[in-house]
């Protein structure tokens, strides 16, 4: 069996050589010596290296995956690396309404929409929303929308809604109804729309005029967001006005029509200038009776001059 073996791989390599031999040509078939009968393979060594060449080599490709894997995660670190920073100004402006969220004047009137710095970071959508609806649902504001139900009902306003408890319980509801619209649309809604600062800067120095007037105007000014800018405050006139015309939804029919949407829509632009005008000196006074309130105004006076001197610089 062995001698078998050999026999067939013994015959094996004489054919071929014999190959190799026939398909060299002629002249090397006639000169070539029997020493160099060994190098006549290298044909077959080239066809190998052909075949390898063409097949994809493991080392090439493992290297490129490894560097095309390389270079993905290089740019999926870089934004991640992007995200931190917007993170970190997300955060910033959050800590920033947990703080504005804790402010009452004298300890019950919400002045979640006061800032005392006029340093802020901008708000998104979101926190412009949320902040708009943080002050409509605080038990103050349905405490002051029921005391104008009642106005309303002595004054005998909107009559079309009868007198007695249901009567009430109608104009508390309409009016808070307009305060909810105008400011969700007008301090919320259109603010994310245009890139406006919904929240009062209060000034807190110079004279008592300069100071009425700067509040009075905010009710028609604002900035833009992220900058010192100062613009038309569209969203809040042209909020209170849209406010005003939904309103016509659920008011009586003798006090519908388009001079109730103006009206109704000056009547919320008017109380928002009350409402600054409260916001700016109503913390002078709250200031010598509450440390807390003292220490959130001095803080906020200290990052205005700050903020003038590194402007200066």
């Amino acid at each position: 069996m062995q001698y078998f073996l050999r026999a067939i791989c013994f015959g094996a390599v004489i054919l071929s050589a014999a190959g190799v031999i026939a398909q060299s040509p002629p002249h090397v078939q006639e000169n070539a010596p029997a020493t160099e009968l060994p190098d006549a393979p290298q044909p077959q060594m080239a066809e190998l290296e052909l075949f390898q060449q063409q097949q994809p080599a493991p080392s090439n490709n493992g290297s490129q995956s490894s560097s095309q894997a390389g270079s993905q995660s290089g740019s999926g670190s870089q934004q991640p690396g992007q995200q931190p920073a917007d993170q970190s100004q997300y955060d910033k402006a959050q800590q920033q309404l947990k703080k504005q969220e804790s402010q009452r004047a004298f300890g019950i009137i919400p002045s979640f929409n006061t800032s005392f710095t006029q340093d802020v970071v901008p708000l998104t959508k979101g926190q412009k929303m949320k902040l708009a609806f943080r002050g409509s649902i605080d038990p103050f504001t349905f405490a002051q929308q029921a005391l104008i139900g009642g106005y309303r009902e002595l004054g005998d306003n909107y009559y079309g809604y009868g007198w007695g408890v249901q009567g009430y319980f109608k104009r508390a509801g309409s009016a808070y109804a307009d305060s909810f619209l105008g400011n969700m649309i007008g301090n919320g809604f259109l603010p994310g729309i245009w890139h406006q600062e919904p929240r009062y800067f209060r000034l807190g120095h110079g004279n008592v005029v300069h100071r009425a007037f700067y509040a009075a105007i905010s009710a028609v000014r604002c900035k833009h967001d992220g900058t010192d800018r100062w613009e038309p405050n569209y969203s809040n006139v042209i909020g209170n006005i849209i406010a005003g015309g939904i309103s016509n939804l659920y008011y009586p029919r003798e006090q519908k029509g388009l001079e109730h949407t103006f009206g109704d829509g000056l009547v919320n632009t008017a109380t928002g200038i009350i409402g600054s005008e409260f916001q700016e000196f109503a913390w002078d006074i709250a200031k010598r009776f509450q440390k807390k309130t003292a220490q959130q105004i001095d803080e906020g006076q200290q990052a205005n001059q700050q903020k003038k001197q590194d402007q200066q610089q």
